[in-house]
């Protein structure tokens, strides 16, 4: 009886342990404003349903310290692997904005971000904050919370290593950073490499004039005007980004369980 007791009581750690590892690294849940009380607390809810439900009669469990720890080890390495592969939509959201507030002249406008604890121009922190709003609108955050649950029946406990499927994953999703900034950032981009080509025109057309001090309030001004105009271009290209969480939680999960 005291050996099931404590194989349940070692298998229930372990199932904790994948689960806050990725809640603390996930969008949304890894927030500040998040209290680390109330993701304990409901890691240990969603343990304690998993043990419930998924199949012990085929984990195999070894009680000496040394494999408890590197078993814990891997559970925590699965947990924030999906969690920080997920946050690489949201970097390359903030970092598209940055590089619009840096293009448009707003370098110096800089916010601190809670969540990523980064200093970011204003456009990067309205862009991020909106794909945060668009994330809970269309239930990201319940995709998480299914893909924690899901990826017990995919990657047994402990049974995890890193493979090259994990890697190649890995390596995808952190390139996509720059991808999705490009992609968001580069009507803005465009308009402005016109814009500084005009700018190099002019000065050389009129060599006494301060081209800088002209045009830099014009630039914040058509950059405000450009982004009112793109703002539904925005909303939905960022919507079709985070709806394709599903599909990507699904490719991390299968990566992992190979």
């Amino acid at each position: 009886m005291t050996e099931i007791l404590v194989g349940d009581f070692i298998i229930v750690l372990f199932v904790f342990l994948r689960i806050i590892a990725m809640i603390v690294t996930a969008p949304v849940f890894s927030h500040s404003a998040f209290p680390m009380l109330a993701k304990i607390f409901l890691s240990l809810v969603i343990a304690y349903i998993v043990f419930l439900t998924i199949d012990k009669s085929n984990i195999n469990l070894e009680t000496d310290l040394i494999s408890l720890a590197i078993g814990g080890a891997r559970e925590v390495l699965i947990g924030m692997l999906m969690g920080y592969m997920l946050t690489f939509v949201f970097y390359g959201i903030s970092f598209a904005g940055s590089i619009i507030g840096y293009d448009i002249g707003l370098m110096m406008s800089e916010v601190m971000n809670p969540m990523q604890e980064t200093s970011n121009n204003i456009v990067g922190e309205l862009i991020f904050y909106i794909a945060m709003m668009i994330f809970f609108l269309i239930n990201g955050h319940h995709y998480i919370i299914a893909a924690i649950v899901a990826s017990f029946k995919v990657i047994p406990l402990t049974e995890f290593s890193v493979t090259a499927p994990v890697i190649q994953v890995l390596i995808k999703y952190s390139f996509a950073v720059f991808t999705i900034a490009l992609k968001i950032a580069s009507p803005v981009l465009v308009s402005f490499f016109l814009i500084h080509i005009a700018e190099g025109i002019i000065s050389r057309v009129i060599p006494n004039i301060q081209v800088f001090f002209v045009t830099q309030p014009a630039k914040i001004g058509i950059g405000f005007v450009f982004l009112a105009t793109l703002a539904p271009i925005y909303v939905y290209a960022i919507k079709n980004l985070l709806q394709n969480y599903e599909s990507h939680l699904s490719e991390i999960i299968k990566a992992l369980g190979t």
